[in-house]
């Protein structure tokens, strides 16, 4: 058995169903101490910021392991069940609805247990301006950086193979007062207080944490649609134009 860390050849998103991408700017150590890490793994520290995570990397998130202690792993984005017959499917669940991640067949079942969280640091959504142009936005939290996305994992061993993946998701609501001018979703972000209960599996389905943002807690800026291609990664992404 072993764990993949291969990824496919790396789509093209030009624009935002709902959160695709989203940046990392904060260093390890500020991971660690802001999400109070127990356990971790130097393989799953993140050696660089990350100015444009997209479905299929791999990216850090905070789970609880078996000892009950937080822990930081190394996960692809993109959630393939534990059922699935094959990996395809995670095209489509890099997201899961706050409305319906409590009975949609992909996601019921980690969303009873397997809860955990994801580091970063702001996000991307593209506003509609036409029909054929989007503008994109960088958008961040005004509190104190990292923060943390609601998220969901799974582990899937292929039925053909000895690989085993190892995947997350991504929590979207309605988007508040402060994003809905330029998307009407919004990735969920967890207050620091809520992470106990987020991550704890005695906590069966904490539905009341799925809510947006407060209107006055987040800020945002137009960037250049070098963000579109996710072979580009640097500073420059988040200069405001």
């Amino acid at each position: 058995m072993f764990f993949s860390t291969n990824l496919p050849p790396l789509p093209r998103y030009t624009e935002s169903a709902m959160c695709t991408r989203y940046y990392r700017t904060s260093g390890p150590q500020q991971i660690l101490d802001a999400f109070e890490i127990d356990a971790v793994d130097a393989a799953s520290i993140p050696a660089a910021p990350t100015f444009n995570a997209a479905p299929h990397s791999f990216q850090p998130v905070v789970r609880l392991n078996h000892e009950g202690h937080r822990s930081l792993a190394l996960l692809r984005w993109g959630l393939v069940p534990s059922w699935s017959k094959d990996a395809k499917i995670s095209f489509t669940t890099f997201n899961a609805r706050a409305e319906t991640v409590a009975t949609a067949p992909a996601f019921r079942v980690p969303f009873k247990r397997q809860r955990c969280l994801v580091p970063a640091d702001g996000f991307y959504e593209w506003k509609q301006l036409d029909p054929k142009t989007k503008q994109p936005y960088a958008i961040t939290t005004t509190a104190a950086h990292p923060f943390a996305f609601a998220a969901l994992w799974d582990r899937w061993q292929s039925p053909t193979t000895p690989e085993v993946l190892e995947t997350f998701t991504i929590l979207t609501t309605a988007a508040n007062a402060a994003v809905a001018p330029i998307h009407n979703r919004m990735p969920v972000i967890l207050a620091p207080d809520d992470y106990n209960r987020w991550l704890s599996p005695t906590e069966i389905a904490p539905l009341d944490l799925l809510r947006s943002l407060p209107d006055a807690g987040l800020t945002s800026w137009q960037v250049a649609r070098d963000v579109g291609n996710v072979r580009n990664n640097s500073p420059s992404l988040l200069a405001p134009i």
